[in-house]
């Protein structure tokens, strides 16, 4: 069995197809607030593409997986922010409806399949307006980058401060 440790944060998503960039914006954002107020030992932060096997391979034997992903809804409301909290024993479809053509809940249930999930998962899927071509997030989704920045730090805080004193993150 595989040692659990550390947290990761991995921003799904695609810089040059407008609000699908929502994911890496919000690592970058957590990468400039760190440089003022460090995130916990341990802790890392990446972009991903949303292909199901690097996203395996960012969060496996992680104590805590937070992802972040654009997501379509419909009807939509741009810069929507949806929480879902998973741990590696629940049984489930992930059920976000993300940009990317295999989408983050089968990468979930692959993971789960393959004994591979960390033991704590939190999914924020930030609705989009535009996925087409160019670069930039709309104004709604990027207005939701500061918030979820600083709602990440707290959702790694609380871990942290559970950990800390033996219990089970999330519950």
């Amino acid at each position: 069995m595989a040692v659990t440790t550390g947290i990761v944060v991995i921003g799904v998503g695609n810089e040059f197809r407008r609000d699908d960039g929502v994911g890496p914006a919000v690592v970058a954002r957590l990468q400039e607030r760190a440089e003022r107020q460090p995130l916990p030992a341990g802790t890392a932060l990446s972009a991903s593409d949303g292909d199901p096997g690097r996203l395996i391979g960012l969060w496996e034997n992680s104590a805590l997986a937070v992802v972040v992903d654009a997501a379509h809804a419909h009807p939509g409301h741009p810069g929507r922010v949806h929480r879902l909290e998973l741990d590696r024993h629940e049984i489930g479809y992930a059920g976000t409806s993300s940009t990317h053509g295999l989408g983050l809940g089968e990468a979930v249930e692959l993971s789960r399949t393959l004994g591979r999930m960390p033991r704590h998962m939190i999914v924020y899927a930030v609705e989009g307006a535009d996925g087409s071509l160019g670069t930039g997030l709309t104004a709604a989704v990027a207005a939701a980058v500061e918030p979820l920045a600083e709602r990440i730090e707290a959702d790694i805080a609380q871990h942290r401060d559970v950990a800390a004193r033996g219990g089970a993150p999330g519950r």
